[in-house]
């Protein structure tokens, strides 16, 4: 149940930060970019003046409520939230064999995961994540807490979208 919540609140979060960035901003018109970015910027941003976790300077492959499974593994899931860049433990990120460690600087996608034994939650890189064209749903049992099925694939809740 308490995790229910955190992602619950993930969710919530995801949205509040898009409507946020949708509303129009009071900016002048000459320039839709950030001013120069000063010697005082701190190391967190990048050379355009965003920080290096803000949404709007990656674009992800894979959409909230799409269908995926992973590239090398057997499991597939239903992205509920998406990190611009690497957003996990180090130690979690260092358990992961060296040969096989993805890169940090690339969108993860948190998944309603399951296999043929189980059902889970995953924190995927998108290099490792493919669309899943089975058409067959996942049967995790939190998606229909979060998710209606259409026929169009998973939708958020609108309980969840605001």
């Amino acid at each position: 149940m308490s995790q229910e919540r955190g992602i619950a609140k993930r969710i919530a979060a995801l949205f509040k930060r898009r409507k946020a960035s949708t509303e129009p901003q009071k900016e002048s018109p000459a320039s839709s970019k950030p001013e120069s970015v000063s010697s005082e910027t701190p190391p967190a941003y990048g050379e355009d003046g965003y920080p290096h976790y803000a949404i709007d300077r990656r674009q992800g492959q894979f959409q909230i409520g799409q269908i995926v499974r992973h590239r090398l593994f057997d499991f597939r899931g239903v992205i509920f939230d998406v990190d611009p860049v690497f957003a996990n433990s180090d130690e979690w990120y260092e358990a992961i064999p060296e040969d096989m460690r993805p890169s940090k600087d690339q969108p993860y996608y948190h998944l309603f995961a399951e296999n043929d034994k189980t059902h889970y939650v995953a924190y995927v890189s998108e290099g490792n994540l493919l669309p899943d064209d089975t058409d067959t749903p996942v049967s995790h049992p939190d998606i229909l807490d979060f998710f209606d099925m259409t026929a169009s694939g998973y939708m958020l809740k609108s309980v969840h979208a605001h």
